[in-house]
């Protein structure tokens, strides 16, 4: 039984949350907080396998309380529990930033049926994720070797870079995308599960830090090399057009793995239109998403990369790929950087300084 630490302000969203994950049988709320002090002390109190923080409450606010978790425990999964705003989405960037193993948002519900029924669809399967019997694939943690390779095509013959990540994403984007290099030969496509208006904040971070253009995609943009795309919360992103002169589409098609946007519809795409040009990349998260499309960018002649076990947050996607034995190659995040400039004949290498210095801009 997982004990769960659950700190909210709210006396509402308190009571909603114990009776929805009291409703499971293999975790229970241990202990209820107030703000941030009050979870801190019950934290030096007592054992807890994860915690739920809200990020807005007084005395102590989220970030603060992730900060200070933080310094003594560095593996505890802390879940952010956050609202659907600007505002919102930009707190939950900086608790990723800060550790946050993953977050969830605060419905807009419009009855307390349709609140329980959206938290427990979201917030369940991440908690057993990260500290369930569904931290998949552990037991093959020990036994498969760090890296794995396979011979790939030659430098230079990939025309696109596809990525599909989820748990963990933020972060591990934030360090494979500023190691690209400004001179980057081809354009890079990424579907991160993210609602509507993280993606476009998150496509600014990481813009902000890069040499390569980082931007939300919108339909009907032909993509340049130098230039990442990230597809918008609740929309796919698909490729069209023609190998050698790609346009960008984004579609409100039904949801693939109960994802929008969803990494098997651009890999699946992607493969369709660029065939053995297509070096596919599969990220730390929950789920099989990416599987099937890394499926069809193998048999379409094109190469697929998985994180291994040991650096992915969840090895849900990248490990359902390598089960079903779809990745050319296994590796840390990183390395992931490196072996894409490498395998893309980029000039110049992983990039040694990120930044918008690079592309003229101030940095900030």
């Amino acid at each position: 039984m997982k004990k769960i630490l659950i700190v909210d302000d709210s006396s509402v969203i308190r009571h909603l949350l114990r009776s929805i994950v009291n409703d499971e049988d293999d975790m229970i709320v241990a202990e209820v907080a107030h703000d941030g002090e009050e979870a801190l002390d019950k934290l030096q109190a007592s054992t807890f396998d994860l915690v739920v923080l809200d990020i807005e409450m007084p005395r102590l606010d989220g970030l603060e309380t992730l900060k200070r978790i933080r310094r003594k425990d560095r593996r505890l999964p802390v879940i952010m529990f956050s609202t659907l705003t600007a505002h919102g989405a930009a707190a939950t960037l900086d608790a990723l930033a800060l550790g946050a193993s993953d977050y969830a948002t605060k419905p807009e519900a419009s009855s307390i049926g349709e609140a329980v029924t959206t938290i427990r669809s979201q917030l369940v399967p991440k908690i057993r994720a990260l500290v369930g019997s569904n931290r998949q694939f552990s037991d093959a943690r020990a036994a498969r070797p760090r890296r794995q390779r396979r011979p790939t095509r030659r430098q230079g013959r990939f025309e696109v870079v596809v990525i599909g990540v989820s748990t963990g994403g933020p972060n591990a984007l934030a360090e494979v995308v500023p190691a690209l290099p400004e001179r980057m030969p081809v354009p890079t496509l990424i579907v991160q599960h993210m609602p509507p208006v993280f993606t476009k904040l998150l496509a600014e971070r990481l813009d902000q830090r890069s040499a390569v253009k980082v931007t939300e995609a919108e339909s009907g943009v032909v993509p340049q090399p130098g230039e990442v795309w990230i597809a918008p919360g609740g929309r796919h992103l698909v490729v069209s057009g023609t190998r050698g002169s790609l346009v960008l589409e984004t579609t409100e098609d039904p949801p693939e793995n109960s994802c929008r946007p969803a990494a098997d519809v651009l890999f699946r795409s992607a493969a369709t239109v660029c065939g053995s040009g297509v070096l596919a990349v599969v990220l730390t998260g929950m789920g099989q998403d990416g599987m099937e499309g890394a499926r069809a960018v193998q048999q379409a002649g094109g190469s697929v990369m998985a994180q291994d076990a040991e650096s992915s947050i969840v090895w849900g996607m990248p490990g359902h790929v390598v089960e079903a034995g779809l990745a050319d190659q296994v590796l840390p995040l990183s390395e992931v950087a490196e072996t894409i400039v490498e395998q893309c004949g980029a000039s110049g290498g992983v990039a040694l300084a990120a930044g918008r210095s690079s592309r003229g801009g101030n940095g900030s």
